[in-house]
C-alpha cells in the first residue's frame, strides 16, 4: 500500500475536487429539486407537464450524454464553459429531477386532508406546499435524498472524462505510472469515496430507525 501513502497529496487533491463537485451540485440541485416536486403537483398544468417531461427526459439520459451535450454541442452553438462550472452544471440538471422524485414522494405521503385543511383556512398553493405539506414530508423524505447524495458522489466520476481532475483521474494517473499496482491504486479509490458514502449511509439507516420510533 506504500503507493497510496506515497501519493496522498494527489489521492487529496482528487478527493477535493470530487467533494468540491459533490457539495456545489447537492446545494443547487436540491433547492431546484423542491421548485420542481412543487411544479409536479402544481395545479397549473403547462407547470406540471414541464416539470414532468425535465424529469422524466433527464432521469432517462445517461449523465455521460448530458455531459457531452454540453463539452461539444454547447460550443457549437456559442457558448463554452469552464471545466468544472460545466461539470457542475451537468451534475446539477442531472440530479435536480431525482431529488424531485424523492420530495414528491414524500409530498404523495401526507395525508390530502391536510392541504384541504390549509386551503380552508385562506392559504395559497405555495404557502400549503412550504408551511404545511413540506414541514410533515420531511421525515419519509431524508432517506432518499441521502441515497441521492450517494448517488451523485459516485456520478462525480463521469467529469474525469471531461477534463476535471477527480478521484478517478488520480486513479487513472497512479495507475498508469504504477502498472504493478493498479490494484493498490484501486484501492486507494476506493477508499476516499467510501469516507463519504459510508457516513451518508449510516446517517441514512440511522434517521430511518429514528423515525420509525417516533411514529
Amino acid at each position: 500500500m506504500g503507493v497510496i501513502s506515497g501519493n496522498l497529496p494527489l489521492y487529496l487533491q482528487g478527493f477535493g475536487t470530487t467533494l468540491f463537485l459533490l457539495l456545489i451540485t447537492t446545494v443547487i440541485a436540491l433547492p431546484l429539486g423542491v421548485v420542481i416536486a412543487a411544479m409536479r403537483i402544481s395545479p397549473i398544468a403547462s407547470l406540471r407537464t414541464s416539470a414532468a417531461v425535465y424529469t422524466e427526459v433527464l432521469r432517462n439520459t445517461p449523465l455521460t450524454l448530458v455531459f457531452f451535450f454540453e463539452a461539444f454541442v454547447l460550443p457549437k452553438l456559442g457558448t463554452r464553459l469552464d471545466f468544472e462550472v460545466g461539470a457542475i452544471v451537468a451534475l446539477t440538471l442531472y440530479t435536480a429531477p431525482f431529488f424531485a422524485e424523492a420530495i414528491r414522494s414524500g409530498i404523495n405521503s401526507v395525508p390530502v386532508g391536510q392541504a384541504e385543511a390549509a386551503r380552508s383556512i385562506g392559504l395559497g398553493f405555495t404557502q400549503t406546499v412550504m408551511l404545511v405539506v413540506l414541514p410533515q414530508a420531511i421525515r419519509s423524505v431524508i432517506p432518499p435524498l441521502v441515497n441521492v447524495i450517494i448517488a451523485l458522489t459516485k456520478n462525480t466520476s463521469v467529469a474525469s472524462g471531461f477534463f476535471v481532475f477527480t478521484l478517478v483521474s488520480a486513479g487513472q494517473r497512479l495507475a498508469s505510472a504504477n502498472g504493478d499496482q493498479v490494484i493498490a491504486v484501486l484501492v486507494g479509490v476506493a477508499v476516499f469515496y467510501v469516507i463519504i458514502t459510508i457516513p451518508l449511509g449510516r446517517f441514512a439507516d440511522w434517521f430511518e430507525k429514528r423515525v420509525a420510533v417516533t411514529r
